[in-house]
């Protein structure tokens, strides 16, 4: 079974999206057969598209996260990749059950990301999208299923984001003191 939040996973491979320099984990194409799980890597070319679609696939979640209507040339650039990408045919046994059989062999970007592909369609038309969330620290912008129960999540994690507004907090309410 693909997780919902594999995409949203896949565009945070670039974070601290708020800062001046973000901090990229793709900076080959062994990053991103390494992250995928893939034993061949993509090729330079195949690694740029790649790279594009994490970006497409970040900003149509950002925009839903914002309550914002996504780019139509975004949908549009999914959409395309979704068409070129392989298709869901075959199930396999898996570790933690059964999952979708890709070709990861053949190291295509398309086949690497083809999970993430199926992710992201499956979260933009299924019951979850309205639990996109965005980090509420501005130098952040993590992308997160919001599953809390009252669902007012607002930090990527409490031990990142969370503890950094909670200490940011704490110094200026002594300062006023």
């Amino acid at each position: 079974m693909i997780r919902p939040d594999l995409c949203l996973d896949y565009a945070n491979t670039r974070y601290w999206r708020g800062q001046a320099v973000p901090t990229e984990t793709l900076k080959a194409p062994a990053d991103l057969a390494a992250w995928a799980k893939a034993s061949k890597a993509p090729t330079a070319r195949e690694f740029e598209t790649a790279l594009g679609l994490r970006e497409t696939i970040h900003r149509l979640f950002d925009a839903q996260a914002q309550a914002k209507a996504p780019a139509a040339r975004d949908l549009d650039a999914l959409n395309a990749a979704l068409a070129s990408a392989p298709t869901r045919k075959t199930l396999k046994r898996g570790r933690e059950g059964y999952e979708w059989d890709v070709d990861m062999k053949s190291g295509t970007a398309l086949s690497l990301l083809a999970p993430v592909l199926w992710s992201a369609g499956d979260l933009l038309a299924g019951p979850k999208l309205d639990k996109v969330r965005r980090c509420a620290n501005p130098e952040c912008l993590f992308l997160f299923l919001d599953d809390s129960r009252a669902g007012k999540r607002r930090w990527c994690s409490m031990a990142s984001c969370g503890n950094r507004a909670k200490a940011k907090r704490h110094y200026h309410k002594g300062r006023e003191d």
